[in-house]
């Protein structure tokens, strides 16, 4: 029998590369709380009405992209596409908006679409998602946008361009999609297929299409900052003082749409130098008329979503995220190795992450094991150094030795914390070990 491989387009997240993963997952954890966000966690099944309604019927994701089936019992569900309709879900099933005037959430985990797999893109792909309830206000806008911006720079990406523009409202927009359904018709041969099927269904869509022949006649559309109505203008003329005030630098991309009737106002991109076409890192909107459209009360609603995929990969490819364990014993004689197998357990209780190996190699051996292991000390015990209960602990990257006592193990914890924390004196240099 054959070796069973992984499904196409489901990638396995290997051990080293789990710390970058945890590197971002964490730096997002810290700043989000730091704003008053809180996690939520939500299932990865939904029934599919919740994404034809939520994301639309008209929508590439809803008709092409989705993986449903029927279960057994006859009802259709979905691995969910994306977070924020599950979120308005969750939000709006168990009340939470009759708790607190403004909530704000953030998630992370795995979504599902059925395209075509390609570099960096994943038919199980990864996303943070951010969603706030209850405030219209763009001085909410303003710091969601300031918050992202931090954590992206905190990870170190490289060219980084917050993109903004104002989507409008249900009292201006349909001048504008007017406007771009006459402009595009009469452009209609220069469209490609499914771009003509969206003009008649979801005109805003043809924004997104990546065909070439597309792009270059959107680029030439009427642009949705000449409809807005006075309320909407005035909203992102505040939104846009509101980040200067910040210190947010940001360009107004006029061109900026989303193809979905619920997107309101707000609507904005980071994109990066360093991914050539596909440039977007982050992208999300206000979406005033979710809420209502998933069978709720009207609440205002902003959020953003993350390809943590592509994020990963514009980290800074020569730092190491890679969790290291601290501490490598080379034990040297049955008798030592039996103390040390003992004395590496009761380190681990203490929360030393610890490594040692069972085999007879000799000291030169062993000290190759720790350097490969990335070992922040070397732990020696020796029949003398059992004898005395104390033995050298050499310091693998500044170089280095001091004795410790191996008489208390939560005492050796403690002191090689410290120890890695720089709190205790450098570590002499020199030769202290009858087996070195």
């Amino acid at each position: 029998m054959g070796l069973i491989t992984s499904v196409r387009g489901f990638k396995d997240i290997l051990p080293d590369e789990t710390g970058r993963w945890r590197h971002v997952e964490n730096t997002a954890r810290r700043i989000f709380s730091s704003f008053g966000l809180r996690e939520i966690r939500i299932p990865i099944l939904e029934k599919t009405e919740l994404f034809s309604r939520g994301i639309g019927d008209t929508t590439d994701i809803v008709e092409k992209e989705m993986y449903t089936f029927e279960d057994r019992g006859g009802d259709s569900l979905t691995l969910r596409p994306e977070a924020t309709a599950s979120i308005v879900r969750a939000y709006l099933e168990h009340h939470l908006h009759q708790h607190e005037t403004v909530s704000k959430f953030y998630t992370m985990g795995p979504m599902f679409r059925r395209e075509r797999p390609q570099k960096g893109r994943y038919r199980q792909f990864h996303q943070i998602n951010v969603e706030i309830f209850g405030s219209a206000d763009p001085r909410t806008d303003a710091e969601l946008l300031l918050m992202l911006v931090l954590f992206l720079g905190e990870l170190g990406l490289p060219g980084l361009q917050l993109e903004i523009n104002s989507l409008g409202c249900p009292a201006c927009r349909p001048v504008f999609k007017e406007r771009v359904i006459a402009f595009l018709d009469a452009g209609r041969d220069d469209l490609c297929a499914d771009c003509r099927r969206r003009l008649d269904t979801n005109p805003l869509r043809v924004f997104d299409c990546k065909n070439e022949g597309c792009r270059r006649l959107v680029v030439k559309a009427p642009v949705i900052l000449d409809s807005l109505c006075d309320e909407c203008a005035a909203h992102f003329a505040d939104l846009k003082r509101y980040l200067e005030a910040l210190d947010v630098p940001f360009v107004v991309n006029g061109g900026m749409v989303r193809g979905l009737d619920y997107y309101r106002r707000t609507a904005f991109e980071v994109t990066t130098t360093a991914l050539g076409a596909q440039n977007a890192v982050a992208g999300g909107g206000r979406y005033d008329g979710l809420t209502e459209q998933l069978g709720g009360p009207d609440i205002p609603g902003i959020g953003f979503a993350i390809g943590v995929e592509r994020l990963i990969s514009l980290l800074p490819a020569d730092e190491d995220f890679a969790e290291r364990p601290l501490l490598y014993i080379a034990a040297l004689g049955n008798e030592a190795a039996d103390f040390a197998y003992l004395l590496s357990c009761s380190l681990k209780k203490h929360g030393i992450r610890t490594e040692m190996d069972f085999d007879d190699r000799g000291l030169k051996s062993r000290m190759k094991r720790a350097d490969k292991l990335g070992c922040r000390f070397t732990l020696i015990i020796g029949d003398d150094e059992l004898a005395r209960k104390e033995a050298p602990l050499r310091d693998m990257i500044e170089g280095g030795q001091r004795t410790v006592t191996l008489t208390d193990p939560a005492e050796l914890a403690l002191e090689l914390g410290r120890y890695a924390a720089n709190e205790l004196p450098a570590a002499r240099h020199g030769n202290n070990n009858d087996n070195q």
